[in-house]
């Protein structure tokens, strides 16, 4: 068979291939409940065509998954999505969205392992989803900051009231955000980073 002519991809396409000047990597996990935007989040942010696993919601999840809130929701992720941007010529980051289903959740032991750090993105329309997540990486000890996802309709608190909410220490991170524009996303990763570097450099 002459597969010359053909649309087979062959291999990875140029603009996937990692910058020979990257000099070293890292990985950040994307975490929140179910419907928050973490596929959203890595697909716009990535640089890369981003690896889901994105499948069709089936009667099979009624009763089981708890889609109040976002009942239009017709898709969902089964174990990860995946992504890659470049902070820097010299420094990447590799990004890992965990799926938001609490039956899903025992992949999150493989996803973690060797994460610098998280991203916990949050929807004010349904916060009670959020404790179990940052209870999870409180009790593993990954630092983590936390993204207010812009929704049309969600409502809109006081930073310090959410904080009260989350129960988050101060030290903490929170910034707001749009899961589906690029420049909000990466401002949220660049927040992750800055306080991963101040967590690393002991004050004088």
């Amino acid at each position: 068979m002459d597969f010359r002519n053909s649309d087979t991809i062959t291999g990875p396409r140029i603009e996937d291939i990692l910058p020979t000047t990257a000099t070293a990597a890292v990985k950040v996990v994307i975490v929140g409940g179910f419907g928050v935007g973490k596929t959203t989040m890595v697909g716009s942010v990535s640089e890369i065509r981003p690896l889901t696993t994105e499948e069709t919601m089936t009667q099979a999840g009624v009763g089981v998954d708890d889609n109040f809130g976002v009942e239009s929701k017709t898709a969902t992720t089964v174990a990860m999505d995946f992504g890659r941007i470049s902070i820097s010529e010299e420094l990447i980051l590799y990004l890992f969205g965990t799926p938001g289903q609490e039956r899903f959740w025992f992949l999150w032991n493989g996803l973690f392992e060797g994460a610098l750090g998280a991203v916990v993105l949050i929807d004010t329309r349904r916060l009670e989803v959020s404790f179990d997540v940052i209870g999870r990486l409180e009790e593993r000890g990954v630092p983590f900051v936390v993204a207010i996802n812009t929704f049309p309709d969600a409502p809109k608190h006081p930073v310090e009231a959410l904080r009260s909410a989350l129960d988050l220490p101060d030290e903490v991170p929170m910034i707001d955000c749009d899961a589906r524009l690029r420049g909000s996303s990466r401002d949220v990763l660049m927040t992750l980073m800055r306080y991963l570097h101040s967590l690393a450099v002991p004050l004088a």
